[in-house]
């Protein structure tokens, strides 16, 4: 059934909020897209933001219910609202989406119920009641969620999206920026430690290539600094990074209590060989050895990564395996929404 969807949530290419709407539409829905932090972004940069962030947004919520009012005044009736984040969107204005879609569901791939993030998600969480569904991306979100009102909790993973991050259909040379024995994807999080895991793969003599940002805050920069490739990549870039690259590094975030990320699944569908911490997840995800590679610390990761650029061909087969395993795992993000309204759908159709 086609649905005609509010989609509230970020719609720069790159953010997987834009990849989810966009992945909805595919599905065939009639999607109308609402950007709150491209409509409020003079609140959001500068010294506001970290006003904003450290109070959960608190203080921007007559904000945030004026932009709602102007926007919601030109528009019609929807069978859902999918809020995709949720940080800035308070329980009065998540309540007043609710007057203009039959359901509003609440899709947040971060941790809000950790800590993280400090205050962050405090004006998120006090909405959970507000919402029919939360889609989270963890197993213990889901009892978390429950302890502070949701209605009902579903539980999907991270995925990948299944146009943009589709290697082309005609290939050519690799370009020499992309040609890597090993790459990581990803900004440096302070107290994480993965600019002193990379820093312990460069004295173990590799040679790990580098995209992303604040890496010029490690204390080990200048160590790095010979294998940084420049800030975040995106679209194109990314994907021909990971694909021709031998190795893809992917690392979690402690503080997120991460057991698997976008890049555990993103990797394998571009056509990168997934090397990564060892989780219960990663494991249930992948057959190790075989569809994907994983570690335990920096030094087993230095040892699995020379085994396999020693053969070629090894590369070559868990390559092909972890792309046949993502697809057959179904994570992407059409699944992601199709599970997401299939759930909704049960909802109504069980009163």
């Amino acid at each position: 059934m086609t649905m005609k969807i509010l989609y509230v949530g970020d719609d720069k290419p790159s953010s997987t909020s834009r990849h989810r709407a966009d992945a909805l539409r595919r599905l065939g829905h009639e999607v109308t897209h609402l950007n709150p932090y491209g409509d409020l972004r003079k609140h959001l940069n500068g010294w506001r933001i970290v006003i904003h962030y450290r109070s959960g947004y608190a203080f921007l919520q007559p904000r945030v219910r004026r932009w709602q009012a102007e926007h919601l005044n030109q528009l019609g009736h929807f069978d859902v609202c999918w809020v995709d984040g949720g940080e800035l969107l308070g329980r009065q204005v998540v309540e007043g989406f609710r007057q203009a879609a039959d359901k509003v569901v609440l899709f947040n791939h971060d941790d809000p119920t950790g800590h993280r993030d400090g205050m962050r998600f405090w004006t998120m969480l006090r909405a959970i009641p507000a919402y029919d569904l939360c889609v989270v991306v963890r197993p213990f979100n889901v009892d978390e969620y429950r302890q502070r009102g949701a209605r009902d909790v579903l539980r999907v993973f991270m995925s990948y999206d299944e146009v943009r991050h589709a290697a082309p259909a005609q290939d050519g040379p690799v370009p020499p920026q992309f040609d890597n024995d090993i790459v990581f994807i990803g900004r440096n999080i302070p107290g994480e430690g993965r600019d002193l895991f990379l820093h312990e793969l460069v004295k173990a003599g590799l040679k790990p290539a580098i995209w992303g940002d604040n890496w010029q805050a490690s204390p080990v920069w200048a160590a790095l600094q010979p294998f940084w490739k420049g800030p975040s990549i995106s679209g194109s870039d990314y994907v021909n990074a990971m694909r021709h690259a031998r190795i893809c590094l992917g690392m979690l975030s402690k503080g997120n209590r991460d057991e698997h990320t976008t890049r555990s699944m993103e990797i394998p569908y571009a056509g990168g060989l997934l090397c990564a911490e060892r989780t219960s997840e990663h494991t249930a995800l992948y057959r190790e050895g075989e569809e994907a590679v994983f570690w335990r610390d920096a030094a087993e990761c230095a040892q699995v990564c020379r085994e396999l650029l020693a053969d070629p061909a090894r590369i070559g087969r868990i390559k092909a395996a972890g792309h046949a395993r993502v697809l057959a795992n179904r994570v992407g993000a059409q699944d992601v929404g199709r599970a997401a309204l299939a759930r909704l759908t049960s909802q109504t159709e069980s009163r």
